[in-house]
């Protein structure tokens, strides 16, 4: 893959790239791996047609998580060096006192890309970031003008952007995913899960305690009438216990499958205006630049692997392929693109865009967290300080 194949297949009647990868648990076959779990202690499971035949397939990341992880891949990459010249607008929480230091929060890293409320709720030369001359361009940003997200935030043009907590609300801008990577567990089998402890103490149930509002407790009377169990405050034996079988109790699959899909259909209902003017040539060289940093978002996170979650390590087949979808009928054209090739590629591909007056923001944007932001985030941090330890955030 060159600057020059890029750029044809970007402007002309391609309709996607696309890689399929074929993963494995790295403990090998049979082994088990474990899905997120949703609302109810749930995995995503539902029946997918492969090859003409119903399939029971689990869900092992989803397409947002693995847009978060491709962003997470260029963040990675830009702290160690090996990519530069990428926008990104950072918001600095370091030296404010927090409980539990919070560090930088990057537009690679905030869930809401430029849209979030982190960087919403900071300012940008002392002014909120949305009323500052940065954040105000956003507010024109359209598909028909993409230009001020393709200066700060590229990345919300690929991995899908809405703008609905900015000066418009629900009528903010909307930018669909270009880019849709997901990783599925084909022909799964969820297991049972099992639960013991062994408490070194030999701690005795009979030995009741009194909980205290601050998380301590005191030995409870013979005749209290509000003692509980050592396990209430986390001693004890945990009796060895086994869930029904379909809990979440992990799953074991034939393999599993990443899909990723660029789609060059969505690129091209971009414009990028300057000065009010569109160019086909210059919109065909922003495009190439965002296919560009989409594959090396993909290929820089392939190669930091695939580690999803606890007990969720998967190891590929074979090496991360890529087609191009070009005229219908006829075979895909297959090629292969390293990390370290992707950075090359892209870094052409923003030159060329240069050339013709499209400059994105080079030097990472810097943003303070507003007094109202840190003010919220000290008084959340302190509450969690107070709760138990097994209770969950509302």
């Amino acid at each position: 893959m060159n600057l020059d194949t890029l750029h044809k297949a970007v402007s002309g009647t391609s309709a996607a790239f696309r890689s399929r990868t074929l993963l494995q648990p790295a403990g090998g076959e049979g082994d088990k791996v474990f899905p997120p779990t949703y609302a109810g202690a749930v995995y995503a499971k539902e029946e997918r047609q492969i090859k003409g035949v119903k399939v029971p397939c689990v869900l092992l990341d989803s397409v947002q998580a693995q847009a978060n992880r491709l962003e997470e891949a260029l963040q990675r990459a830009l702290d160690a060096g090996t990519l530069k010249n990428i926008p990104v607008l950072n918001v600095d929480f370091t030296g404010l006192g927090l409980l539990d230091e919070v560090g930088r929060v990057s537009s690679l890293e905030a869930p809401h890309r430029i849209a979030d409320a982190i960087l919403r709720d900071s300012l940008h030369d002392g002014q909120p970031f949305r009323k500052s001359e940065l954040g105000k361009s956003l507010d024109q940003a359209s598909p028909q003008n993409a230009t001020p997200l393709y200066k700060l935030c590229p990345t919300a043009l690929i991995f899908g952007l809405w703008d609905s907590t900015g000066p418009k609300g629900g009528l903010g801008a909307k930018f669909q995913r270009a880019l849709v990577s997901e990783i599925i567990g084909v022909n799964a089998e969820i297991g049972v899960k099992t639960s013991s402890r062994i408490d070194p103490l030999g701690m005795r149930a009979a030995a009741k305690v009194i909980k205290k509002a601050d998380g301590s407790y005191e030995l409870a009377g013979d005749k209290a009438k509000d003692g509980v169990s050592p396990a209430e405050v986390n001693h004890g034996n945990i009796p060895p216990d086994i869930t029904k079988p379909g809990g979440a109790g992990g799953a074991t699959v034939d393999y599993a499958k990443q899909t990723i899909v660029l789609s060059l259909p969505a690129l091209r209902k971009l414009r990028f205006p300057v000065d009010g003017k569109t160019t086909p040539e210059r919109d065909a060289a922003a495009r190439t630049v965002l296919a560009a940093l989409a594959l090396t978002a993909a290929a820089l996170a392939a190669e930091s692997g695939f580690d999803l979650r606890s007990r969720c390590l998967l190891w590929p087949t074979d090496v991360m392929k890529w087609e191009l979808l070009e005229t219908p009928g006829k075979a895909p054209t297959e090629f292969t693109l390293t990390a370290e090739a992707a950075i090359k590629l892209l870094g052409e591909a923003v030159t060329a865009a240069e050339k013709l007056g499209l400059v994105w923001q080079r030097d990472a944007v810097k943003l303070t967290p507003s007094p109202n932001l840190v003010a919220l985030l000290k008084r959340s941090q302190d509450i969690a300080a107070k709760m138990p330890a097994d209770a969950t955030a509302e």
